[in-house]
């Protein structure tokens, strides 16, 4: 027992690395980890003090305990005892994509990463690229939601700038949980919108197994409480007119809320932009079969970077005004009630239609309708046509002329407008982002989709 052992230097080095692992894993990272999530729970508690919502204990669970809540459903259960049967493979392996998928959609939020870091990046982007203007059709009624029940937004989807506008202008109400596409699962994006409490989601999949383990995650944070966010026409406008709502998360989260359950309150969130960053390509992608689209990050590279210079130069101009307006909130417990047949279908509709009713007018959208209707006239007559119509949706006359003046210059030096002896007409070289724009002005007959709310798809998407 005392003879001496001689040992190749790598060896004793290897011997070493494994024994400070095996006292970190077992002694150090448990202490550490025990210390750091007393600090958390201090901070949620403070945090949630000045929240009108507070953040539920949902959201703070464990990422594996939740994602063993859902494979252990009895709901889930079922369905992969149902694939097993269907497709003829064992029920452990089944059990073992219920599982994939399980980690696939549960988030892992982090307050810490929400408040510390997204917060403030939210507010920073979004004040340097625009100017934020927020509005209410009934602010007492946004304001005096039931504490107990589960709110969630419900959204246009105009521009990937939406999640950070609703993140930063909601701040003070809750932490949002969104449900984001498979557009984000890119590592590290995935990691940060997980950190954010976001859950990703597959926009089409044929798998029942798929869709019951997402349902049960949508049902649990529904009962818990969870505030969360959607966009019910599943992907961006390519066209500026609202389209038609997808009712997957719809209905799950009517399944999963019982008549005398805690109730759902759906905020509608209207959207508008003066100008939308991805404009030129979501117009390329509606001219296509194909309604996915990639920008290549090269371009998307080059595009910050010729910001930054212009920042540096002094000759950096914000994109004009972004504006987010809150309709009225709809309680589905009020709602099932007026509508025990058809409660999904109406809903969607009656959630469409207080969006599109709640879409602010911006100077931009109102500049290239009007400019559909007259083919030329002077710059100052179509001013004032634009002032005119801002100050009937609210907006003081003080405000309005300078993003107007601004608004109109943005058209012609994009090329969309042009300027000529002090008349504006057509420019004829970008008529695809003029009717683009003009689409998105809540002005003249509604013709989106969702006016008449006609159609309607049963995807899992949000």
């Amino acid at each position: 027992m005392t003879q001496t052992v001689e040992l190749p230097l790598w060896l004793f080095l290897l011997i070493l690395v494994f024994a400070a692992v095996t006292f970190a894993s077992h002694f150090l990272f448990p202490s550490v980890r025990w210390f750091f999530r007393r600090r958390l729970e201090r901070a949620v508690k403070r945090l949630n003090q000045r929240l009108k919502r507070p953040i539920q204990p949902f959201k703070l669970a464990h990422r594996h305990d939740m994602i063993q809540r859902l494979i252990y459903d009895p709901q889930v259960g079922q369905a992969l005892q149902q694939h097993a049967r269907d497709t003829g493979v064992p029920e452990a392996v089944a059990f073992e994509q219920a599982r994939r998928y399980a980690r696939e959609i549960v988030p892992s939020f982090s307050a810490v990463a929400y408040f510390s870091i997204a917060i403030r990046l939210t507010r920073l982007l979004s004040n340097a690229f625009y100017q934020v203007r927020l509005s209410y059709r009934d602010e007492e009624a946004v304001e005096n939601i039931d504490p107990d029940a589960t709110v969630v937004f419900v959204m246009n989807h105009r521009s990937n700038m939406d999640y950070v506008l609703v993140t930063y202008l909601a701040a003070q109400h809750s932490a949002l949980s969104y449900a984001v596409g498979e557009w984000a699962r890119v590592w590290p994006l995935s990691r940060l919108i997980r950190a954010m409490g976001a859950y990703f989601i597959r926009r089409r999949s044929g798998n029942d197994l798929y869709r019951q383990v997402l349902a049960c995650y949508v049902r649990h944070a529904t009962e818990a409480g969870v505030t969360q966010a959607m966009f019910p026409e599943g992907g961006l406008s390519l066209t500026g007119a609202l389209g038609r709502p997808k009712l997957g998360l719809l209905k799950y989260i009517i399944d999963g809320t019982s008549a005398d359950g805690r109730d759902v309150v759906f905020v509608p969130v209207a959207l508008n932009y003066d100008r939308v960053l991805e404009d030129t390509i979501l117009t390329r992608a509606s001219l296509g079969n194909e309604r996915r689209f990639r920008a290549k990050i090269g371009v998307i590279t080059g595009w910050i970077l010729k910001q930054i210079w212009r920042r540096i130069i002094g000759r950096y101009k914000r994109f004009g005004i972004a504006s987010v307006r809150y309709g009225h909130p709809v309680s589905l417990r009020a709602f099932r009630t007026d509508h025990p047949r058809d409660l999904m279908t109406d809903l969607a509709r009656a959630l469409m239609a207080e969006i599109r009713d709640a879409i602010p007018l911006v100077p931009v959208p109102a500049a290239c309708w009007l400019m559909q209707q007259h083919e030329e006239m002077p710059e100052e007559d179509l001013a004032h046509m634009i002032v005119d119509l801002m100050r009937r949706n609210g907006i003081s006359d003080e405000e309005n002329r300078a993003s107007v003046d601004a608004a109109i210059n943005q058209l012609v030096e994009r090329r969309i407008l042009k300027r000529v002896d002090g008349k504006i007409s057509q420019s004829g070289q970008r008529v695809d982002l003029l009717e683009y724009y003009a689409a998105s002005a809540p002005l003249g007959p509604h013709t989106g989709d969702a006016a008449g709310a006609k159609g309607f798809s049963a995807s899992a998407g949000s």
